[in-house]
C-alpha cells in the first residue's frame, strides 16, 4: 500500500467566467520511506501539487488516497488530525514567529496536537537537539541566521513525528553551504524512515533525492529514479 497514490488529479481555478486549468491528469504513487522531489520551472504546477499533497487545496478532478484511503472519506476533523500528526512542513521563508524563541516556536505544533502537555517540553527540545540548535534554544528566531532559521523550521516539522515532510524550496533564502546542510539534514532524515517531498526548481537540489517527478505545464512530463553519479553530482554543487 502506498502512502500517496493520485489518479488523474487535475485543478481547475475559476475567476467568473475565466478558468485557468493549473493541474492536468496528474497521476503517482509514493511509497513510504521515498526521497522524491518535485520539480519544474515558475508556473508548473509545483505549489498547487504541494497545496493539495498537503491538504491545503482539493483537487477539481481525480482521486487522492493518503494511507491507502480516498480523502474524501476522511472528515475535515480527520484532514486537520492527519496535517498536524502525519505531515510536517517546510517553507522557503521559514514561517517563524520573530519575537519568539527557538524553543517556543518548534514547540508551537504541540499545542494543537493530542500529545500530553507534560511531554511537550521534552520532545521540543529533543527535536532542536537533532537539528543541533541546542546553544541556540533560548534565542529569539530573530537573531537567527538564515541556515539557523530553516534548521528551526525543519525541527518544528519534526516535532509530531510526521510520516511525511513537504519541503517547499527549502535552501531559496540560503547561501550555498547553509543550503547544503539544509540537504543533508533532509537526507539524513530521510534515511531514518521519514518520507521526504522536495519541491524545487533547481536540479542539483532535487539531485539529493531518489526521484525526480517533473512537471511542465500542469502536467508530469518525467518521473525517473536517480542514480547515484546524479545524487553525487547535487552534492559536489554545495561543496564548492
Amino acid at each position: 500500500m502506498s502512502l500517496i497514490e493520485l489518479k488523474n488529479i487535475s485543478k481547475l481555478y475559476s475567476d467568473g467566467d475565466i478558468e485557468t486549468p493549473a493541474l492536468h491528469d496528474i497521476s503517482f504513487r509514493i511509497e513510504q520511506g521515498e526521497f522524491v522531489a518535485i520539480m519544474g520551472p515558475s508556473g508548473s504546477g509545483k505549489s498547487t501539487l504541494l497545496h493539495i499533497l498537503g491538504f491545503l487545496d482539493s483537487q477539481t478532478k481525480g482521486e487522492y488516497f493518503f494511507d491507502g484511503k480516498a480523502i474524501t472519506d476522511y472528515s475535515n476533523e480527520d484532514l486537520a488530525h492527519i496535517r498536524n500528526k502525519k505531515m510536517g512542513f517546510i517553507f522557503q521563508s521559514f514561517n517563524l514567529l520573530p519575537r519568539t524563541t527557538v524553543f517556543e516556536n518548534v514547540k508551537l505544533p504541540l499545542f494543537y496536537s493530542k500529545v500530553k502537555e507534560s511531554s511537550w517540553d521534552r520532545i521540543a527540545m529533543d527535536s532542536i537537539e537533532m537539528a543541533g540548535l541546542s546553544h541556540r534554544a533560548n534565542h529569539l528566531s530573530s537573531q537567527l541566521s538564515g541556515g539557523e532559521k530553516q534548521r528551526t523550521a525543519i525541527a518544528r516539522a519534526l516535532v509530531n513525528s510526521p510520516q511525511v515532510i513537504f519541503a517547499d524550496e527549502p535552501t531559496g533564502n540560503l547561501d550555498s553551504k547553509s543550503g547544503g546542510q539544509i540537504m543533508e539534514f533532509l537526507e539524513k532524515l530521510n534515511n531514518i524512515g521519514h518520507t521526504i517531498i522536495l519541491i524545487t526548481h533547481e536540479t542539483y537540489t532535487a539531485e539529493y533525492s531518489q526521484r525526480i517527478i517533473h512537471l511542465k505545464d500542469g502536467e508530469v512530463e518525467s518521473d525517473k529514479v536517480i542514480n547515484y553519479d546524479h545524487r553525487r553530482r547535487g552534492k559536489d554543487h554545495f561543496m564548492k
